[in-house]
C-alpha cells in the first residue's frame, strides 16, 4: 500500500494533482483491504502523514499500519518501511530527486532508520531517538489509531446520496446538484450515529503500529525545497 502528498516549504500543503492547499496538515488513510493484505496485517498501511515545522527546518514524517494491532504484537522485523521523499525545484517541475527513508526492526523491536547515505538513526522502542548529527529524530512502538470516522454517519449519508441520485439534475461531468433539504440531511447523518444516537468514532479504543520521524529538511531537498512524500512496506526476502 502507498500514500503520497506534496509539501510546499513552510506550512503550504497541497496534495498531487489539486490546489494548493495554504495551513493545513495533510494525511491519507486506509483502514480497509483485500483479502491479501488483511493476511499480512504488520505490513498493512493505515495513514501516512507529513507536515514541516512553521520556520520550514524540519520535515515530521508519519507512517502508521497494523489496523486495530493487539497490544501484545510485535513489530515485524521480516518488513521494510520505507518513506518517499521527492525533492523538485518547483511545483510544476515534471522531475524529481528522490531520497528514501529506510526504516526497520530487529527481533529485539529496536528501530533502525537510514536517511538517505547521508543520516542514520537507531534505539529501541517507545523512546525518543536521536542520530549522532542531531537531524533525524524518531519513535516507534504502539499507539492509539488517530483516525476517527463516524461508520453510521457514513452509511447514513451513502444511503441518502444512493435513494435521491436518480431525481437530482446533473452537471456535465456527473456530479449532481443537491438542494438545501438534501445538503443539511447529509451534513446532519454525518454528525449523529445510528437511529439518530450521537456519533461514535468506530477505531475508537484501536491501537495502530507507527513510525514518528523529525529529520532537517536539508537532507532531503537534493532536488530543490517542493517536497513529495509516499510510503510503502515491502517483506524481506
Amino acid at each position: 500500500m502507498r500514500r503520497s502528498k506534496w509539501l510546499l516549504p513552510g506550512l503550504a500543503l497541497g496534495v498531487a494533482g489539486a490546489a494548493t492547499l495554504v495551513g493545513m496538515k495533510l494525511h491519507a488513510a486506509d483502514h480497509a483491504e483485500a483479502p491479501g493484505v488483511v493476511a499480512a496485517p504488520d505490513a498493512d498501511i493505515t495513514d501516512l502523514f507529513a507536515w514541516m515545522s512553521p520556520d520550514a527546518s524540519k520535515v515530521d514524517l508519519v507512517l502508521d499500519w497494523f489496523p486495530n494491532a493487539p497490544t501484545t504484537s510485535k513489530l515485524a522485523a521480516n518488513v521494510l518501511f520505507v518513506f518517499h521523499v521527492n525533492s523538485k525545484a518547483t511545483f510544476a517541475a515534471t522531475t524529481a530527486t528522490e531520497t528514501t527513508v529506510i526504516c526497520s526492526f530487529d527481533a529485539a523491536e529496536a528501530l533502525s532508520c537510514w536517511v538517505g547515505t547521508a543520516d542514520y538513526v537507531t534505539g529501541a522502542k517507545n523512546k525518543t531517538l536521536t542520530s549522532t548529527s542531531g537531524k533525524v529524530k524518531a519513535f516507534a512502538g504502539i499507539k492509539d489509531d488517530p483516525f476517527f470516522i463516524n461508520l453510521a454517519g457514513v452509511g447514513g449519508v451513502i444511503a441518502t446520496v444512493t435513494a435521491t441520485d436518480s431525481s437530482l439534475a446533473h452537471d456535465v461531468a456527473g456530479c449532481p446538484t443537491v438542494d438545501t433539504g438534501t445538503s443539511t440531511t447529509l451534513v446532519n447523518q454525518l454528525k449523529t450515529g445510528a437511529a439518530g444516537a450521537p456519533a461514535t468514532n468506530a477505531f475508537a479504543g484501536q491501537k495502530i503500529q507507527t513510525i514518528v520521524l523529525e529529520i532537517d529538511k536539508s537532507l532531503l531537498t537534493g532536488g530543490g525545497p517542493i517536497l513529495g512524500v509516499w510510503a510503502s512496506t515491502n517483506q524481506r526476502g
